[in-house]
Formats: structure tokens, sequence, C-alpha cells
């Protein structure tokens, strides 16, 4: 199969994939998209080697999901991961791309999951499953889960399988599935035990072999900040103010997302712009000309975009998105490092994407340090060295004659000393950015939100008159704190922090005071945002939340079994929304 399908527009996918497909902004489809889709969307089955990061998950979900029958409420589609981790990544990455396909459910399955959540869900009626072998045997034995109308079933990371034991598993699985469905087969690697499996069960399968490329980037030195909460630009800020930065890309996965980011960078002070394939070339030139000339310090741009750049100013490169794929990471650290020159590159990385992150270390053949964020006092002894030196710049290269006769004159006519006067002119000269990092902010950052103690004090306080209370389905057993869900509605909302009222965490959900007048389109978008791994789901709140509380605690406390809060948590958490800790929907490609 051709390797040179260097658009998603060039296959034949469903509208509402490709509609999911524009929403996001992406733009090139990786190798092994590119040689996968074409004959999955034919329905032939497939045998697939590549390596971790190399978007396998679209490789197989887009072709699967333009294939599926979004009314026929039975499982069309069957994939099968060696771990729970992997299972939910998958499901999740299916959840997204289906968004505009109606009715659409998808269910992961693994071992240690409420059996009963499962059961309940596939009564309902999905069209994916995404398991566990163990899980999924469990299943078919209990006659819980029918294959008898799948028309697709993936093995993913069968290597990992027959190294976990599930190999047999797999093989008494694919028995039981329809008699003409197709398969699609990926591996790392080829051991013989998953080759015998591809020959018995793959019919005149696709083969294709993507080669694993590996780098070595010695002359940049790489650091990953683990993401926590929802506070990567102000994450972002603080390193832009402590390192020492030429000029700088940094990497995003959509055209929107630059736009977006650069304008808040501007707005936070710093000279930046957006690269994007929306621009014309003339525009896009224009601004590599000045990152070049030194009149713009940062570029926020797409892989595609920046295909190409050189400009040997470049000392950092930030990952704020982390990338598809191995080689996009590859090629987008080398924007650094050029002419023989040092260079940095710093990766943001989700709990859930340690798996890339291992599979980049191995491919550029160098460990990626974690990183810590500057502290206060490190930004705010920056700030006041850039003072000094600002002030020292300016007494050997300024005539300071006429302000020195101003400030004799000024001493002379009120009485005052040169020390509070000199005092007096650099708290006019920085009051707009103050030299020193406000607390609060600080801790926000630190704390992934607004100080627990400051927000613990407010709770305290009465409602406000002009708040209305509102429900969200994210409580203490998902180890929410006020901060995670001020972080939430302050950046994902739009929301003032300040405007946020008192906040009152119960066992299995939270209450939080809002202003009265948040529009829909707000309360819309703050529906699907995610908090610990769950979605706020926000409405109104209907004022009987603390009995029910109460009496939820009372029940556990004697053990009467499921409590009101925890049955009305599954009503309003759809179980492919998927409970797990830490962790938030998959946006890229890779996931595999």
């Amino acid at each position: 199969m051709s390797d040179d399908i260097t658009s998603f527009e060039n296959f034949s996918l469903s509208p509402a994939i490709y509609k999911v497909i524009d929403e996001v902004g992406y733009e090139t489809p990786t190798p092994i998209q590119s040689r996968s889709i074409p004959p999955l969307l034919e329905g032939r089955d497939l045998l697939g080697q590549a390596q971790t990061g190399t978007g396998k998950t679209a490789a197989f979900a887009l072709p699967l999901l333009s294939r599926l029958q979004p009314r026929l409420k039975v499982p069309q589609i069957l994939v099968l991961t060696p771990t729970r981790e992997l299972a939910l990544q998958v499901a999740e990455a299916m959840q997204t791309y289906s968004r505009h396909l109606p009715n659409f459910q998808v269910l992961p399955v693994y071992g240690g999951q409420n059996m009963v959540q499962q059961l309940r869900q596939l009564q309902r009626g999905v069209q994916v499953v995404v398991g566990t072998p163990g899980r999924i045997k469990d299943h078919l034995q209990r006659k819980t889960l029918k294959l008898d109308k799948v028309a697709s079933v993936v093995i993913d990371e069968a290597d990992e399988m027959l190294k976990m034991g599930f190999i047999d598993d797999v093989e008494e699985i694919l028995a039981l599935a329809a008699e003409d469905h197709q398969t699609a087969l990926f591996s790392a690697t080829m051991p013989k035990e998953v080759l015998t499996i591809a020959r018995k069960h793959l019919k005149d399968p696709v083969e294709i072999r993507i080669k694993g490329k590996t780098s070595t980037v010695e002359k940049i030195s790489q650091h990953f900040w683990q993401v926590k909460g929802l506070h990567k630009l102000d994450a972002l800020t603080r390193i832009l103010e402590a390192e020492e930065i030429d000029g700088m890309i940094i990497f995003v996965r959509t055209k929107v997302a630059t736009v977006e980011l650069a304008e808040k960078l501007e707005a936070r002070g710093f000279s930046s712009a957006a690269l994007n394939g929306d621009m014309s070339q003339m525009l896009r030139e224009k601004t590599v000309e000045r990152l070049k000339d030194g009149s713009l310090d940062i570029v926020v741009a797409t892989d595609v975009a920046a295909r190409g750049l050189d400009v040997k100013r470049i000392s950092h490169v930030v990952n704020y998105d982390i990338p598809y794929d191995i080689e996009a990471y590859i090629h987008r650290i080398g924007r650094t490092g050029r002419a023989g020159r040092e260079g940095k590159a710093i990766l943001f990385v989700a709990p859930r994407e340690k798996r890339m992150l291992s599979a980049i270390e191995r491919a550029t053949k160098q460990p990626i340090k974690a990183m810590a964020l500057p502290s206060r006092k490190d930004i705010t002894n920056r700030r006041i060295n850039q003072f000094k030196e600002q002030i020292a710049a300016a007494m050997e290269s300024e005539d300071l004659e006429f302000f020195e006769e101003l400030i004799d004159s000024y001493q002379s006519e009120y009485d005052t000393g040169h020390r509070r006067i000199a005092a007096a002119l650099a708290f006019l000269l920085q009051k707009d950015r103050p030299l020193q990092m406000d607390e609060q902010v600080a801790e926000e950052i630190q704390a992934e939100g607004a100080p627990e103690k400051s927000r613990s004090r407010r709770d305290n306080r009465g409602g406000d008159a002009d708040k209305q209370s509102y429900r969200i389905e994210v409580g203490r057993i998902h180890g929410v704190e006020p901060g995670n869900i001020v972080g939430a509605i302050s950046n994902e909302g739009k929301i003032n922090s300040g405007d946020i009222g008192r906040i009152r965490i119960f066992d299995n959900f939270s209450l939080v005071d809002l202003p009265e007048n948040i529009s829909a389109d707000k309360l819309h978008k703050l529906k699907s945002v995610w908090v610990c791994d769950e979605q706020l789901q926000i409405s109104p709140d209907s004022g009987n939340a603390p009995s029910i509380a109460k009496r939820s605690s009372r029940r556990q406390r004697f053990g009467a079994g499921k409590t009101a809060g925890s049955a009305q948590q599954t009503k309003t958490r759809s179980a492919v929304k998927n409970p797990r800790r830490g962790k938030k929907p998959v946006k890229n490609l890779s996931g595999s």
C-alpha cells in the first residue's frame, strides 16, 4: 500500500468523522494511518507492525467508525487491549472521533471495574466494546456479551498480549466472533506466536510494516513537566519568565490553538504570533522573518506549518500539546540546537501520556528529565535582576542630567529623601507588571487551583445573594479539592475566580455557587469539562443535595450497599466517559 497519502481528505471516511477531524484541526495522517485506513475502509483484514506512538488508534478507529451502523444498538466493533490503561485510552479516542454519530455508545470493560455498571451498559446497548481479554471472556461466559453481530475485531499490541499470557484468551474470543468478521492485528514486534494467530484468523491480510525511527539529539537538553490541573498556560508563563530565551517555538495540535495561545501570551506581555496552515504563504514568511530578525520572540505553530523551519536563534522548543507520534516529536525539537548550538526542549505530559513519553525516550536514546516549575521566589528574583539591568543600562547610555535636576527640585520642594523618591518612581514604572509575583497566583499554579486555605474561608460563609448554587458530579471519592474546581471553572468556563462563591464537597458530588447570569453556552461547555477524571455535568442544584448526602453517608456507615449519591452519579455519568484517575479524554491521533 502506498504511503504517500498526505491529507485526510484523500480517504473516503464518513462525513461525521470528517467533521470531527476538521473541528480539532488535524492535518496530516501518520504513515500507519496512511496505509491502514484505505484497506480497513474496504473491509479487508490487516496485519500491522508499528511501534507505540505511531498513531495506531486512529489508524483503525477512523475507518471502522466510518463503517458503523449507529442505529444498530449491538456490538459491531470489538477492540482487545492488553491493559486497562490502553482500553480506557482507546475507548476515549473512539468517543472523541464519534461525537457526531447519533446514539453512539462505547464501553470499556476490564478487570477491577464494577461488573454491575458494565452489565447495565451492555443491556442498554453499545456499538463498540473495548476491553482486556480476561474481562471480555467473563462476559462471553455469562452470555452478557454477544459477538454474533461484530463486523470488526481489532487486536491491539498483540506482542504485549503474548507477554502477559493473554494469547490463548484472544484465540478463544476470535473463535466466538461472527464468521465473516474483519480482523485487524497490530503489534510492535512479530514473534512466531503472534504470526501463528495471524495466519489462523486473518484472511488474505494487507501487511503493513512501519519501521521505527531512532534519532539522537545530543545538542538538545530534553525535559518534561507533569501536567497537573488545568494551568498549562500559567505553567508556560512561569517557564517563559524563568528561562534565558532567545527565540522559541511552541507546538500545539490544532490551527485554532495557535491563534488562541498566541493571543493569550501577547496579553501577558510576550512577543508572540501564530503560524498555521490557514495563513497565507506571504503572512507565514513574514512571521518567520520577524522571528529571525528578533522583532518576534515566540511562534506558536502546528507541525505542518513549522515543517522545514530553520531559524538559528531558536533556543527553546515547547511541546505544549504532546505530538501525534514520535517522528513529529523529533521533527519538533529539531527546530532548536541548530548550527552546532545547544537547545532546550520542554514537553508537557499528562498522566495518561506517560507511555508516549517512554516511547520518545527510546526513540531519541536520551532520558527526558522531569522539571519542576520555577518557584515564586525564582520569578521574583529574575524580575528584580532584569529591573536592575534596565537601571544600569539607562545610567550607562542615557543623558540623565535633566532628570537629576528634576529630582533635586522635587527633594528641595517637598523635603523628601532620594531613597523614597527613587522607590516611588520604581513603583510607577513596574506597577503594570509587578516585580513580586502575586502570592495567590503562585499558589494557584502550584496547587492546581485557588489556595485551599483561602477557599475554605469562603466555604464557611453564607451563600452570596447574587449567586446560584450548581451541582457538579465530582466529589470526595474522586479526590477533588476546591482548587481543582476553581481551576476548571475559571479556565474552561472563562469565569473570573473571584466570581466563584462557596464550594461544598460531598462524597459523590459537589456544590458550587456561581453568578446567576451565566450564559447557557458557558453552562453547556462546563458540562463536558473534566476534573479528577470526571466530567462536571453541571446543573442547577435542586436544593435537596445536602439531605441526600447525609442519607448517603448514613447508609455507607451501616453497610447499606449503594448510596443515593452513587446511584445519582451513575445516572449522570455515562459509562462511556469512564472513571479514570487523573486522566482526560484522548484528543490526539496517536493513542496507541
